[in-house]
């Protein structure tokens, strides 16, 4: 199993102006890392939509490379998004997908993510029809392998097997004090936006 925060810091190592969008259990950590002004916490909203906004942003803006942070509880919460990426006639060539899989709903008080205990979300991502997915359990291996998966072609599903962390819920309400999470969700998207027209 990987610890979070390193395999964060790894993503982080490759990334130049791509947009990443995070959501529960890896918004505060990745705040940590990066005030990038591509940065997006998909927090403050309806939980398991990450993967949906980036999405968007990645068929709105070809030419942007856009790397979503998704959790194994979030994903579940809307795995139809899985067969819009793969289903779409002009698929999303700029578009990586990490789901970080610790088995339990972390920033709720790790409640465990109700699932057959072999899910595989190899077997998802392939039966869904993505062209490039991987699965890293080890830390080495995955610093070793994301350079080279970081230029091919998307979309691209990753798999991170991650340990149980405990991260608590993230906010926009004062509660942390990463840039951020201090602007309500409105003023986050308006930014956001502001930055990818510039």
């Amino acid at each position: 199993m990987i610890n979070k925060e390193e395999c964060l810091r790894i993503i982080a190592s490759q990334r130049t102006d791509e947009v990443v969008i995070t959501t529960m259990g890896t918004s505060v950590p990745w705040a940590k890392i990066s005030t990038h002004p591509l940065d997006y916490a998909s927090v403050g909203s309806a939980m398991g939509h990450a993967a949906d906004l980036a999405l968007g942003i990645a068929l709105a803006r070809s030419d942007k490379k856009v790397v979503v942070l998704n959790g194994d509880g979030s994903m579940l919460m809307c795995l139809g998004t899985l067969a819009t990426i793969t289903g779409l006639d002009k698929l999303p060539s700029n578009y990586i997908l990490f789901v970080c899989d610790n088995g339990t709903y972390e920033v709720t008080g790790n409640q465990p993510v109700p699932r057959n205990p072999n899910l595989s979300w190899i077997t998802i991502a392939e039966g869904i029809g993505f062209q490039e997915v991987h699965e890293f359990d080890e830390i080495e291996i995955l610093q070793a392998n994301l350079p080279k998966i970081w230029n091919k072609t998307g979309p691209i599903f990753v798999s991170l097997k991650i340990q149980q962390a405990n991260e608590p819920p993230p906010d926009r309400w004062g509660g942390f004090k990463y840039p951020y999470l201090q602007e309500t969700l409105a003023t986050s998207t308006h930014n956001l936006r502001k930055s990818l027209l510039m």
